[in-house]
This record gives structure tokens, C-alpha cells and sequence, in this order.
């Protein structure tokens, strides 16, 4: 048994309080992303699952049992960091084996175990040679062995790629992701990169100010964000956000602003009585308007045009009302062409304009 539950964990650095009421509970071989901005406390919550940073305050349970106080030796944990920390006098194998040697495990134990991390991490041919030898990704998979062949009951990695090319990165993201479904351990990884949370993660949890703002699939978190912060913190390219004046017109609502406009559905949205909202709509849900502006839309000037394979960010309006629509590159417009476009009414969301609060009639509370 392996499962992490956080209880109305706090972190004070003197007076000052930088993780506030964090309650969470990670399954049993769950793979649990943290995900936020520089500053948001992922990598301290990682520290005090670890316990390398003191818990201020709250209750930490990891196996079922109560941990605050307990040295990280003796959490059933082990970590990876972003720096891989490999000693550079030792080979490889040392390397590996260094935990396991200062706990005194018998040397036939030892060998048998670095056989079988090495084995699946492919890292064999590399047991002899040292860690200068070797290429970053190759470094990064040493430290994963380091901690693998303790056998924890929790792997925590703390952006562990960061310090990789693109090319190794996306290399490493996919050897995690295998590694995961073979060996089935619990697992907390702290990232900024919202690709790497979308594609190795069970479930993210969106940080931010030391606070959760959404914890749900990716999934779930991309297509129904319940804040503002959420919705334009997750997608590439990012989301567009619209302050937007509103109208009722009874069977639907008018939204206007920054020389659009756009039609929702009363029922999906409590707009009753609010003046204004903020709009958001994914470039990739903004539609050349076939319809000479008929069902509304918005439109401008092209202002920039980026090429990005089989399609194109086109980015029109003025300096304060920029809006980008994502459409095949083969449709391209020119610069300073006029261009329109229609949001898909179905993926529309709408935000309180002070809050940041999702508006949908369905959407659960913002903070957890």
C-alpha cells in the first residue's frame, strides 16, 4: 500500500505562509502531476512530501501511516531531481548501487537488483563507464536507476527534464511514461511544462500562489476549467480571454467586445443580472465566418502570422484587442488582410469578470 493523503498541509517560512490548507489524496499507483507557475509551491510540497522541508502544519499519511516527522530514509520514498546529483568519480554501477552499499545489503542482493533496473532502463553497456560519459539523457536514466533500485513505495521527481534539449525531453517524457506502466509505483511529479503534465499524468493538480486551483484529469482540466487562471494556463497556443459586455435577449445571451460578438445558450451559464464577463475561446474553436458576420464573430486586421507545420496562428485586431484563431496553413491569409471568425458556441466558456470563477451552470467551486 501506497497511497499519499495530504491533510490541510501548510508551509510557513517564518511569517510568511506560502502553502495554504493543500489537501490531497493520491491513490495507490496513481500518477499525480503538480503543475503550476514558477512561485506556486509545487517543488515545496514535493520537499515536504520527502521530507526535506518541515511540514508547518497538517497531517501527511503515506502507506496509511503518519509521516511529519519522520527522516526520508524511512518514508518508503525515493527522488529524483532535477540536477542528477550522480557522484563523478564513481562508474555507473557504483552509482547505482551506493544507496543500497551504505545500507549494508548483501552484494549478491545488489547485483541482482542492478541487473534488473539496468535491464529496464537499457542501461547495460553503460555499467563501467562514468557519468561524464554519458549524455544527459543517459545521466537522467542513471538517476532514475539510483532511486528505482531501493524499491520505494513512492517515486517523486522534481522536474526531472528540464535540464534536456527538446529532442531529449520528449525522449525521457515517454521512458517515464513506460516506466510507470511497468512498475506500477505511486508516483508525484513536479513540472511547469503543461505538456509533460498532460501526457505522462492520471491526474494534475494546477497550483498556484501555494493554493490548488483545479485538481482533474487532463481532460477534465482542459476542456472544463473552472477558473479563468485554469483556462489560460492550460492549451498551446493558450486560450483566448475576452472581457465581453452582456445582453439578454431571453432565449440566449449576447455577449459583446473588442468589436465581436458572440450568442450562448441561457441554460448553460449563470448570467442572470451580470453586466460583464470575461469570454474564453481556444483558437482552435474560432472558424472562418463563412456567413458575412450574420451569427456574429470578430474580426480585424492580421497583425502576425505564425507557421506552425500543417497550420498557422493568426493573430488580428489591434494592440489591446488581439485575438488569435488556429486554422490550416493552407488557408492562410496575408498580413494586414481583414479576416473573420465565428466561435463554435459549444466551446465557449465563460468566467466571472472579479473572481475568475467558472460561470457554467455544472462547474464545481474553483478552489479545492
Amino acid at each position: 500500500m501506497s497511497a499519499i493523503s495530504c491533510h490541510n498541509i501548510i508551509k510557513r517560512y517564518g511569517e510568511t505562509q506560502v502553502v495554504h490548507a493543500f489537501d490531497l489524496d493520491v491513490a495507490d499507483n496513481e500518477f499525480v502531476v503538480f503543475l503550476g507557475p514558477s512561485g506556486c509551491g509545487k517543488s515545496t510540497i514535493l520537499r515536504m512530501l520527502a521530507g526535506l522541508e518541515d511540514i508547518s502544519g497538517g497531517d501527511l499519511h503515506i502507506g496509511g501511516r503518519r509521516v511529519n516527522d519522520l527522516p526520508p530514509q524511512e518514508r518508503g520514498i525515493a527522488m529524483v531531481f532535477q540536477n542528477y546529483a550522480l557522484y563523478p568519480h564513481m562508474t555507473v554501477r557504483d552509482n547505482i548501487a551506493f544507496g543500497l552499499k551504505r545500507l549494508k545489503v548483501p552484494k549478491a542482493e545488489i547485483d541482482s537488483r542492478i541487473k534488473e533496473v539496468s535491464d529496464t532502463l537499457g542501461l547495460e553497456r553503460y555499467l563501467q563507464r562514468k557519468p561524464a560519459e554519458l549524455s544527459g539523457g543517459q545521466q537522467q536514466r542513471v538517476a532514475i536507476a539510483r532511486a528505482m533500485i531501493k524499491t520505494p513505495k513512492v517515486f517523486l521527481f522534481d522536474e526531472p527534464l528540464s535540464n534536456l534539449d527538446a529532442k531529449l525531453r520528449n525522449h525521457m517524457r515517454i521512458e517515464i511514461a513506460k516506466l510507470h506502466q511497468t512498475l506500477k509505483t505511486t508516483t508525484v511529479y513536479v513540472t511547469h511544462d503543461q505538456h509533460e503534465a498532460m501526457t505522462l499524468a492520471d491526474r494534475i493538480v494546477l497550483l498556484r500562489d501555494g493554493r490548488i486551483e483545479q485538481v482533474g484529469s487532463p481532460k477534465e482540466i482542459f476542456e472544463r476549467p473552472r477558473s479563468a487562471f485554469v483556462a489560460g494556463f492550460i492549451g498551446t497556443p493558450p486560450m483566448n480571454l475576452v472581457e465581453m459586455s452582456v445582453k439578454d435577449e431571453g432565449s440566449h445571451f449576447e455577449l459583446r467586445g473588442r468589436g465581436g460578438v458572440v450568442h450562448v445558450n441561457a441554460r448553460r451559464f449563470a448570467l442572470e443580472g451580470r453586466e460583464r464577463v470575461t469570454l474564453g475561446i481556444r483558437p482552435a474553436h474560432l472558424q472562418v465566418d463563412t456567413n458575412s458576420g450574420r451569427d456574429g464573430g470578430f474580426s480585424g486586421e492580421v497583425q502576425l502570422i505564425e507557421y506552425l507545420g500543417n497550420e498557422v496562428l493568426v493573430s488580428f485586431g489591434g494592440d489591446d484587442n488581439e485575438i488569435s484563431a488556429l486554422m490550416p496553413s493552407a488557408q492562410s491569409p496575408r498580413l494586414h488582410e481583414r479576416v473573420s471568425f465565428v466561435a463554435d458556441p459549444e466551446q465557449v466558456h465563460l468566467f466571472d469578470i472579479d473572481t475568475g470563477a467558472s460561470l457554467r451552470i455544472d462547474a464545481a467551486p474553483s478552489r479545492q
